[in-house]
Protein backbone atom coordinates (compact mmCIF):
# COMPACT_ATOMS: atom_id res chain seq x y z
CA UNK A 1 0.00 0.00 0.00
CA UNK A 2 1.12 3.55 -0.71
CA UNK A 3 2.71 5.54 2.12
CA UNK A 4 1.26 9.00 2.53
CA UNK A 5 3.73 11.66 3.61
CA UNK A 6 2.05 13.41 6.50
CA UNK A 7 4.00 16.69 6.57
CA UNK A 8 2.94 18.91 3.67
CA UNK A 9 5.21 20.99 1.44
CA UNK A 10 4.43 24.57 0.43
CA UNK A 11 6.55 25.71 -2.53
CA UNK A 12 6.88 29.34 -3.62
CA UNK A 13 6.62 30.05 -7.34
CA UNK A 14 8.82 32.59 -9.07
CA UNK A 15 11.05 33.12 -12.11
CA UNK A 16 12.62 29.66 -11.75
CA UNK A 17 9.30 27.85 -11.43
CA UNK A 18 6.58 29.76 -13.25
CA UNK A 19 6.35 27.52 -16.31
CA UNK A 20 3.60 24.92 -16.28
CA UNK A 21 5.91 21.96 -16.82
CA UNK A 22 8.07 23.02 -13.84
CA UNK A 23 4.99 23.46 -11.65
CA UNK A 24 3.94 19.92 -12.56
CA UNK A 25 7.40 18.58 -11.73
CA UNK A 26 7.29 20.35 -8.36
CA UNK A 27 3.88 18.86 -7.60
CA UNK A 28 4.97 15.36 -8.57
CA UNK A 29 8.13 15.79 -6.49
CA UNK A 30 6.00 16.52 -3.42
CA UNK A 31 4.64 20.08 -3.41
CA UNK A 32 1.11 19.92 -1.96
CA UNK A 33 0.32 23.61 -2.38
CA UNK A 34 1.91 26.65 -3.98
CA UNK A 35 2.64 30.16 -2.73
CA UNK A 36 2.38 33.26 -4.90
CA UNK A 37 4.32 36.12 -3.34
CA UNK A 38 2.39 39.34 -4.03
CA UNK A 39 5.48 41.37 -3.07
CA UNK A 40 6.89 40.40 -6.47
CA UNK A 41 3.98 39.11 -8.57
CA UNK A 42 1.80 41.53 -10.53
CA UNK A 43 -1.91 40.83 -10.81
CA UNK A 44 -1.41 39.49 -14.35
CA UNK A 45 1.39 37.18 -13.21
CA UNK A 46 -0.74 36.01 -10.28
CA UNK A 47 -3.63 35.13 -12.60
CA UNK A 48 -1.28 33.35 -14.99
CA UNK A 49 0.22 31.24 -12.19
CA UNK A 50 -3.22 30.32 -10.84
CA UNK A 51 -4.28 29.21 -14.32
CA UNK A 52 -1.18 27.05 -14.72
CA UNK A 53 -1.55 25.48 -11.27
CA UNK A 54 -5.17 24.59 -12.03
CA UNK A 55 -4.14 23.04 -15.35
CA UNK A 56 -1.60 20.87 -13.48
CA UNK A 57 -4.27 19.98 -10.92
CA UNK A 58 -6.62 18.80 -13.65
CA UNK A 59 -3.95 16.62 -15.25
CA UNK A 60 -2.71 15.13 -11.97
CA UNK A 61 -6.21 14.56 -10.57
CA UNK A 62 -5.49 15.74 -7.02
CA UNK A 63 -6.58 18.99 -5.29
CA UNK A 64 -3.76 21.53 -5.07
CA UNK A 65 -3.90 24.46 -2.67
CA UNK A 66 -2.89 28.00 -3.65
CA UNK A 67 -1.68 30.62 -1.15
CA UNK A 68 -1.44 34.31 -2.03
CA UNK A 69 1.03 36.03 0.30
CA UNK A 70 0.09 39.69 0.83
CA UNK A 71 3.10 41.99 1.28
CA UNK A 72 1.97 44.01 4.30
CA UNK A 73 3.44 47.35 5.39
CA UNK A 74 7.05 47.72 4.26
CA UNK A 75 8.76 50.36 6.39
CA UNK A 76 11.81 52.00 4.84
CA UNK A 77 14.01 55.05 5.33
CA UNK A 78 14.30 57.66 2.56
CA UNK A 79 17.28 58.41 0.32
CA UNK A 80 20.69 59.91 1.00
CA UNK A 81 22.46 62.63 -0.95
CA UNK A 82 25.40 60.23 -1.55
CA UNK A 83 23.33 56.99 -1.67
CA UNK A 84 24.90 55.72 1.56
CA UNK A 85 26.70 57.00 4.65
CA UNK A 86 29.01 55.58 7.31
CA UNK A 87 28.03 56.14 10.95
CA UNK A 88 30.01 55.72 14.16
CA UNK A 89 28.91 53.78 17.22
CA UNK A 90 27.75 56.21 19.91
CA UNK A 91 26.95 59.09 17.57
CA UNK A 92 23.55 60.77 17.32
CA UNK A 93 21.45 60.08 14.23
CA UNK A 94 17.99 61.52 13.54
CA UNK A 95 15.01 60.19 11.56
CA UNK A 96 12.56 62.94 10.69
CA UNK A 97 9.79 64.23 8.42
CA UNK A 98 12.06 66.41 6.30
CA UNK A 99 12.08 65.08 2.72
CA UNK A 100 15.54 66.51 2.01
CA UNK A 101 18.06 63.76 1.11
CA UNK A 102 19.88 62.45 4.17
CA UNK A 103 23.48 62.74 5.37
CA UNK A 104 25.50 61.25 8.22
CA UNK A 105 23.41 63.12 10.78
CA UNK A 106 19.83 62.51 9.62
CA UNK A 107 17.50 60.88 7.09
CA UNK A 108 13.89 61.22 5.98
CA UNK A 109 11.47 58.62 7.40
CA UNK A 110 8.32 58.58 5.21
CA UNK A 111 6.19 56.95 7.89
CA UNK A 112 4.49 59.45 10.25
CA UNK A 113 2.99 56.52 12.15
CA UNK A 114 6.51 55.54 13.26
CA UNK A 115 7.45 59.09 14.22
CA UNK A 116 4.32 59.25 16.38
CA UNK A 117 4.61 55.80 17.99
CA UNK A 118 8.28 55.39 18.90
CA UNK A 119 9.17 56.23 22.50
CA UNK A 120 12.55 56.86 24.19
CA UNK A 121 14.30 53.56 24.79
CA UNK A 122 12.73 51.81 21.77
CA UNK A 123 15.05 50.12 19.29
CA UNK A 124 15.02 50.75 15.55
CA UNK A 125 16.67 48.05 13.44
CA UNK A 126 17.80 49.06 9.95
CA UNK A 127 18.59 46.70 7.05
CA UNK A 128 17.58 43.45 8.80
CA UNK A 129 19.30 44.51 12.02
CA UNK A 130 22.70 45.31 10.51
CA UNK A 131 22.35 48.79 12.03
CA UNK A 132 20.80 49.16 15.47
CA UNK A 133 19.59 52.52 16.79
CA UNK A 134 18.09 53.40 20.17
CA UNK A 135 15.61 56.27 20.48
CA UNK A 136 16.60 59.03 22.92
CA UNK A 137 14.26 61.92 22.09
CA UNK A 138 10.89 61.78 20.31
CA UNK A 139 8.51 64.65 19.56
CA UNK A 140 6.14 63.07 17.01
CA UNK A 141 7.95 64.67 14.07
CA UNK A 142 11.47 63.35 14.60
CA UNK A 143 13.32 60.62 16.47
CA UNK A 144 16.78 61.38 17.81
CA UNK A 145 18.65 58.11 18.20
CA UNK A 146 22.01 56.80 19.34
CA UNK A 147 23.92 54.33 17.15
CA UNK A 148 24.29 51.11 19.17
CA UNK A 149 25.84 48.77 16.59
CA UNK A 150 26.61 48.71 12.91
CA UNK A 151 27.88 51.58 10.81
CA UNK A 152 26.38 51.68 7.33
CA UNK A 153 22.99 52.92 6.15
CA UNK A 154 21.90 53.45 2.55
CA UNK A 155 18.88 54.36 0.43
CA UNK A 156 15.50 52.75 1.16
CA UNK A 157 16.70 50.23 3.72
CA UNK A 158 14.02 48.51 5.79
CA UNK A 159 13.11 49.53 9.33
CA UNK A 160 12.04 47.05 12.02
CA UNK A 161 10.51 48.10 15.33
CA UNK A 162 10.70 45.27 17.88
CA UNK A 163 9.60 47.45 20.82
CA UNK A 164 6.93 49.59 19.14
CA UNK A 165 3.25 48.85 18.57
CA UNK A 166 2.18 50.82 15.51
CA UNK A 167 -1.31 52.25 15.39
CA UNK A 168 -1.89 51.23 11.78
CA UNK A 169 -3.60 48.14 10.38
CA UNK A 170 -1.88 45.29 8.59
CA UNK A 171 -3.18 46.32 5.14
CA UNK A 172 -1.69 49.03 2.94
CA UNK A 173 -3.37 50.42 -0.18
CA UNK A 174 -1.29 48.01 -2.26
CA UNK A 175 -2.45 45.14 -0.05
CA UNK A 176 -6.10 46.09 -0.52
CA UNK A 177 -5.67 46.20 -4.28
CA UNK A 178 -3.86 42.85 -4.22
CA UNK A 179 -6.55 41.32 -2.01
CA UNK A 180 -9.29 42.52 -4.34
CA UNK A 181 -7.44 40.97 -7.29
CA UNK A 182 -6.94 37.69 -5.41
CA UNK A 183 -10.61 37.45 -4.43
CA UNK A 184 -11.70 38.28 -8.00
CA UNK A 185 -9.88 35.20 -9.29
CA UNK A 186 -12.12 33.02 -7.08
CA UNK A 187 -9.65 30.15 -7.39
CA UNK A 188 -7.23 30.93 -4.55
CA UNK A 189 -7.63 29.06 -1.28
CA UNK A 190 -5.45 30.87 1.27
CA UNK A 191 -4.29 34.43 1.90
CA UNK A 192 -1.24 34.99 4.09
CA UNK A 193 -1.21 38.26 6.05
CA UNK A 194 2.17 39.83 6.81
CA UNK A 195 3.31 41.65 9.96
CA UNK A 196 0.27 40.82 12.08
CA UNK A 197 0.56 42.62 15.43
CA UNK A 198 -2.82 42.02 17.10
CA UNK A 199 -6.12 40.20 16.54
CA UNK A 200 -7.75 43.38 15.24
CA UNK A 201 -5.46 43.23 12.19
CA UNK A 202 -7.53 40.29 10.93
CA UNK A 203 -10.91 41.99 11.20
CA UNK A 204 -10.72 44.07 8.01
CA UNK A 205 -9.60 41.10 5.92
CA UNK A 206 -12.39 38.95 7.36
CA UNK A 207 -14.93 41.57 6.31
CA UNK A 208 -13.50 41.87 2.80
CA UNK A 209 -13.02 38.14 2.15
CA UNK A 210 -16.31 36.94 3.69
CA UNK A 211 -15.01 33.39 4.04
CA UNK A 212 -13.95 33.02 0.40
CA UNK A 213 -10.35 32.29 1.43
CA UNK A 214 -8.68 30.90 4.52
CA UNK A 215 -6.61 33.44 6.48
CA UNK A 216 -3.05 32.49 7.41
CA UNK A 217 -1.42 34.89 9.88
CA UNK A 218 2.35 35.28 9.51
CA UNK A 219 3.94 35.59 12.93
CA UNK A 220 7.02 37.78 12.47
CA UNK A 221 6.67 40.52 15.12
CA UNK A 222 7.18 40.29 18.89
CA UNK A 223 3.90 42.16 19.45
CA UNK A 224 1.99 39.25 17.88
CA UNK A 225 3.38 36.84 20.48
CA UNK A 226 1.89 38.90 23.30
CA UNK A 227 -1.64 38.08 22.04
CA UNK A 228 -0.90 34.89 20.16
CA UNK A 229 -3.83 32.85 21.52
CA UNK A 230 -6.32 35.46 20.28
CA UNK A 231 -4.57 35.67 16.90
CA UNK A 232 -4.65 31.88 16.51
CA UNK A 233 -8.33 31.83 17.41
CA UNK A 234 -9.19 34.37 14.70
CA UNK A 235 -6.89 32.81 12.08
CA UNK A 236 -7.49 29.71 9.96
CA UNK A 237 -3.77 28.88 9.98
CA UNK A 238 -0.44 30.28 11.21
CA UNK A 239 2.91 30.70 9.51
CA UNK A 240 6.09 30.87 11.60
CA UNK A 241 7.89 33.48 9.49
CA UNK A 242 11.34 33.06 10.97
CA UNK A 243 13.08 35.66 8.77
CA UNK A 244 11.60 38.88 10.13
CA UNK A 245 10.99 37.23 13.50
CA UNK A 246 14.73 36.60 13.74
CA UNK A 247 15.44 40.24 12.96
CA UNK A 248 13.15 41.69 15.62
CA UNK A 249 13.95 39.13 18.32
CA UNK A 250 17.19 37.52 19.49
CA UNK A 251 18.06 34.70 17.09
CA UNK A 252 18.39 32.24 19.96
CA UNK A 253 14.72 32.86 20.84
CA UNK A 254 13.36 31.76 17.46
CA UNK A 255 13.62 27.94 17.89
CA UNK A 256 11.68 28.13 21.16
CA UNK A 257 9.05 30.36 19.59
CA UNK A 258 8.74 27.91 16.71
CA UNK A 259 8.09 25.09 19.16
CA UNK A 260 5.62 27.24 21.14
CA UNK A 261 3.63 28.11 18.02
CA UNK A 262 3.62 24.51 16.80
CA UNK A 263 2.08 23.31 20.03
CA UNK A 264 -0.37 26.20 20.37
CA UNK A 265 -1.67 25.62 16.84
CA UNK A 266 -2.03 21.90 17.36
CA UNK A 267 -3.96 22.53 20.56
CA UNK A 268 -6.29 24.84 18.63
CA UNK A 269 -6.57 22.45 15.69
CA UNK A 270 -5.18 25.07 13.27
CA UNK A 271 -2.53 24.25 10.64
CA UNK A 272 0.95 25.68 11.22
CA UNK A 273 3.56 26.28 8.50
CA UNK A 274 7.27 26.63 9.31
CA UNK A 275 9.01 28.94 6.84
CA UNK A 276 12.22 30.75 5.87
CA UNK A 277 15.67 29.50 4.87
CA UNK A 278 14.88 25.83 5.38
CA UNK A 279 17.08 24.72 2.47
CA UNK A 280 18.67 28.09 1.66
CA UNK A 281 21.90 26.66 0.24
CA UNK A 282 19.92 24.82 -2.43
CA UNK A 283 19.33 28.15 -4.18
CA UNK A 284 22.79 27.55 -5.66
CA UNK A 285 23.63 23.98 -4.71
CA UNK A 286 21.96 20.65 -5.62
CA UNK A 287 22.73 19.35 -2.11
CA UNK A 288 21.67 20.97 1.19
CA UNK A 289 23.87 21.43 4.24
CA UNK A 290 23.59 18.97 7.12
CA UNK A 291 22.31 21.79 9.34
CA UNK A 292 19.48 22.55 6.89
CA UNK A 293 18.44 18.89 6.80
CA UNK A 294 18.37 18.93 10.60
CA UNK A 295 16.27 22.11 10.54
CA UNK A 296 13.66 20.52 8.27
CA UNK A 297 13.73 17.33 10.34
CA UNK A 298 13.19 19.32 13.56
CA UNK A 299 10.06 20.94 12.12
CA UNK A 300 8.75 17.52 11.10
CA UNK A 301 9.56 16.00 14.51
CA UNK A 302 7.64 18.88 16.12
CA UNK A 303 4.56 17.92 14.13
CA UNK A 304 4.36 20.99 11.86
CA UNK A 305 1.56 20.69 9.33
CA UNK A 306 3.74 22.03 6.53
CA UNK A 307 7.23 23.25 5.74
CA UNK A 308 7.84 25.97 3.18
CA UNK A 309 10.36 26.69 0.44
CA UNK A 310 10.88 30.33 -0.53
CA UNK A 311 13.70 31.39 -2.85
CA UNK A 312 14.79 27.73 -3.08
CA UNK A 313 11.85 26.98 -5.36
CA UNK A 314 11.07 30.50 -6.61
CA UNK A 315 14.45 31.70 -7.85
CA UNK A 316 16.96 28.94 -7.18
CA UNK A 317 18.81 26.79 -9.65
CA UNK A 318 17.41 23.51 -8.25
CA UNK A 319 13.70 23.98 -7.42
CA UNK A 320 12.64 20.38 -8.12
CA UNK A 321 15.61 18.97 -6.21
CA UNK A 322 14.74 21.20 -3.23
CA UNK A 323 11.18 19.83 -3.10
CA UNK A 324 12.46 16.27 -3.53
CA UNK A 325 14.94 16.75 -0.69
CA UNK A 326 12.32 18.20 1.63
CA UNK A 327 9.93 15.34 0.89
CA UNK A 328 12.66 12.75 1.48
CA UNK A 329 13.60 14.26 4.84
CA UNK A 330 9.95 14.34 5.94
CA UNK A 331 9.35 10.70 4.98
CA UNK A 332 12.54 9.57 6.73
CA UNK A 333 11.56 11.36 9.95
CA UNK A 334 8.01 10.01 9.83
CA UNK A 335 9.43 6.48 9.62
CA UNK A 336 11.71 7.09 12.60
CA UNK A 337 10.74 4.77 15.49
CA UNK A 338 10.61 7.76 17.87
CA UNK A 339 8.22 9.79 15.71
CA UNK A 340 4.88 8.22 16.82
CA UNK A 341 5.90 8.55 20.47
CA UNK A 342 6.74 12.24 20.02
CA UNK A 343 3.41 12.89 18.33
CA UNK A 344 1.59 11.15 21.16
CA UNK A 345 3.61 12.92 23.87
CA UNK A 346 2.60 16.30 22.41
CA UNK A 347 -1.06 15.30 22.16
CA UNK A 348 -3.31 18.11 23.41
CA UNK A 349 -6.31 17.21 25.51
CA UNK A 350 -9.58 16.87 23.64
CA UNK A 351 -11.88 19.87 23.79
CA UNK A 352 -15.48 19.25 24.94
CA UNK A 353 -16.98 19.26 21.44
CA UNK A 354 -18.56 16.55 19.33
CA UNK A 355 -15.91 17.05 16.63
CA UNK A 356 -13.06 16.47 19.10
CA UNK A 357 -14.75 13.51 20.77
CA UNK A 358 -15.31 11.83 17.42
CA UNK A 359 -11.77 12.59 16.20
CA UNK A 360 -10.27 11.17 19.40
CA UNK A 361 -12.45 8.07 19.13
CA UNK A 362 -11.41 7.52 15.49
CA UNK A 363 -7.75 7.70 16.47
CA UNK A 364 -8.13 5.27 19.35
CA UNK A 365 -10.26 2.81 17.39
CA UNK A 366 -7.89 2.90 14.40
CA UNK A 367 -4.93 2.11 16.68
CA UNK A 368 -6.74 -0.57 18.68
CA UNK A 369 -8.09 -2.42 15.66
CA UNK A 370 -5.10 -1.75 13.38
CA UNK A 371 -7.33 -0.15 10.75
CA UNK A 372 -5.95 0.92 7.38
CA UNK A 373 -7.39 4.43 7.15
CA UNK A 374 -9.54 7.11 8.73
CA UNK A 375 -12.14 8.46 6.29
CA UNK A 376 -13.82 11.81 6.99
CA UNK A 377 -16.77 13.14 5.04
CA UNK A 378 -16.50 16.91 5.30
CA UNK A 379 -18.11 19.94 3.68
CA UNK A 380 -16.34 22.73 5.56
CA UNK A 381 -13.06 20.96 6.31
CA UNK A 382 -13.49 21.16 10.09
CA UNK A 383 -13.64 17.39 10.54
CA UNK A 384 -10.44 17.01 8.52
CA UNK A 385 -8.59 19.57 10.66
CA UNK A 386 -9.77 17.93 13.89
CA UNK A 387 -8.68 14.51 12.62
CA UNK A 388 -5.26 15.96 11.73
CA UNK A 389 -5.00 17.44 15.24
CA UNK A 390 -4.93 13.88 16.61
CA UNK A 391 -1.83 13.00 14.53
CA UNK A 392 -2.98 9.38 14.04
CA UNK A 393 -0.63 6.65 12.82
CA UNK A 394 -2.87 5.78 9.84
CA UNK A 395 -3.68 7.93 6.79
CA UNK A 396 -6.55 10.42 6.93
CA UNK A 397 -8.71 10.49 3.81
CA UNK A 398 -10.97 13.54 3.54
CA UNK A 399 -13.89 13.16 1.13
CA UNK A 400 -15.70 16.36 0.19
CA UNK A 401 -18.19 17.44 -2.47
CA UNK A 402 -16.64 20.92 -2.37
CA UNK A 403 -13.40 21.31 -4.30
CA UNK A 404 -12.33 24.43 -2.41
CA UNK A 405 -12.61 22.56 0.88
CA UNK A 406 -10.37 19.80 -0.47
CA UNK A 407 -7.86 22.36 -1.72
CA UNK A 408 -7.70 24.15 1.64
CA UNK A 409 -7.12 20.85 3.41
CA UNK A 410 -3.98 20.35 1.34
CA UNK A 411 -2.08 22.21 4.11
CA UNK A 412 -3.34 19.94 6.92
CA UNK A 413 -1.02 17.30 8.37
CA UNK A 414 -1.63 13.78 7.07
CA UNK A 415 -4.84 14.59 5.17
CA UNK A 416 -5.28 13.32 1.62
CA UNK A 417 -8.25 14.96 -0.11
CA UNK A 418 -10.63 13.53 -2.68
CA UNK A 419 -13.51 15.40 -4.32
CA UNK A 420 -16.65 13.35 -4.93
CA UNK A 421 -20.41 13.73 -4.80
CA UNK A 422 -22.22 13.58 -1.48
CA UNK A 423 -23.32 10.11 -0.45
CA UNK A 424 -26.99 9.33 -1.16
CA UNK A 425 -27.53 7.24 1.98
CA UNK A 426 -25.59 5.36 4.65
CA UNK A 427 -24.90 2.35 2.45
CA UNK A 428 -23.60 4.58 -0.33
CA UNK A 429 -21.49 6.43 2.25
CA UNK A 430 -19.74 3.21 3.30
CA UNK A 431 -19.39 1.81 -0.23
CA UNK A 432 -18.03 5.09 -1.54
CA UNK A 433 -15.49 5.34 1.30
CA UNK A 434 -14.26 1.79 0.72
CA UNK A 435 -13.99 2.36 -3.02
CA UNK A 436 -11.99 5.59 -2.61
CA UNK A 437 -9.62 3.95 -0.10
CA UNK A 438 -8.89 1.21 -2.64
CA UNK A 439 -8.52 3.70 -5.52
CA UNK A 440 -6.09 5.79 -3.47
CA UNK A 441 -3.97 2.73 -2.69
CA UNK A 442 -4.56 2.93 1.05
CA UNK A 443 -6.23 -0.44 1.51
CA UNK A 444 -7.61 -3.50 -0.24
CA UNK A 445 -10.00 -6.44 0.14
CA UNK A 446 -10.01 -7.75 3.69
CA UNK A 447 -8.89 -4.47 5.26
CA UNK A 448 -10.98 -2.40 7.66
CA UNK A 449 -11.42 1.36 7.84
CA UNK A 450 -13.28 3.78 10.06
CA UNK A 451 -15.62 6.43 8.63
CA UNK A 452 -17.02 9.62 10.15
CA UNK A 453 -19.93 11.55 8.69
CA UNK A 454 -22.87 13.71 9.64
CA UNK A 455 -26.45 12.50 9.68
CA UNK A 456 -28.52 13.81 7.96
CA UNK A 457 -25.94 13.36 5.18
CA UNK A 458 -24.69 16.52 3.53
CA UNK A 459 -25.37 18.73 6.55
CA UNK A 460 -22.33 20.98 7.20
CA UNK A 461 -20.97 20.88 10.75
CA UNK A 462 -23.07 17.89 11.79
CA UNK A 463 -20.43 15.15 12.15
CA UNK A 464 -22.03 12.74 14.58
CA UNK A 465 -21.56 9.22 13.22
CA UNK A 466 -18.77 6.62 13.25
CA UNK A 467 -18.80 3.44 11.20
CA UNK A 468 -16.22 0.65 11.02
CA UNK A 469 -16.30 -0.90 7.55
CA UNK A 470 -14.78 -3.97 5.96
CA UNK A 471 -13.56 -3.73 2.37
CA UNK A 472 -15.18 -6.60 0.48
CA UNK A 473 -13.71 -8.75 -2.25
CA UNK A 474 -15.12 -6.41 -4.89
CA UNK A 475 -12.97 -3.64 -3.42
CA UNK A 476 -15.86 -1.39 -2.53
CA UNK A 477 -18.64 -3.02 -0.54
CA UNK A 478 -18.55 -2.15 3.13
CA UNK A 479 -19.95 -5.09 5.06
Amino acid sequence: MEYIRKTKILATLGPASSEEDVIEKLHKAGADLFRINMSHASHDVMRMLVSRIRAVEQRCGRPIGILADIQGPKLRVGKFADTKVELEIGQTFTLDSDETPGDKNRVYLPHPEILEAVQPGHRLLIDDGKLQLKAEKCDGKSIVTKVISGSRISDRKGVSLPDTLLGVGALTEKDRADLDAVLAVDDIDWVALSFIQRPEDLVEVRKISRGRVGLMSKIEKPQALERIDEIIELSDAIMVARGDLGVEMPLESVPGIQKQLNRACRKAGKPVVVATQMLESMINSPVPTRAEVSDVATAVFEGADAVMLSAESAAGEYPVEAVTTMASVAVKVEHDPHYPGIMQAQHPGAQPTAADAISLAMHQIADTLDLKAIVCYTSTGTTGYRAARERPNVPILAISPIRQTARRLSVAWGVRCVVTDDARDLDDMVNRACRVVVEEGLGGPGDRIIISAGVPLGTPGATNTLRIAYIGSDGQSGI
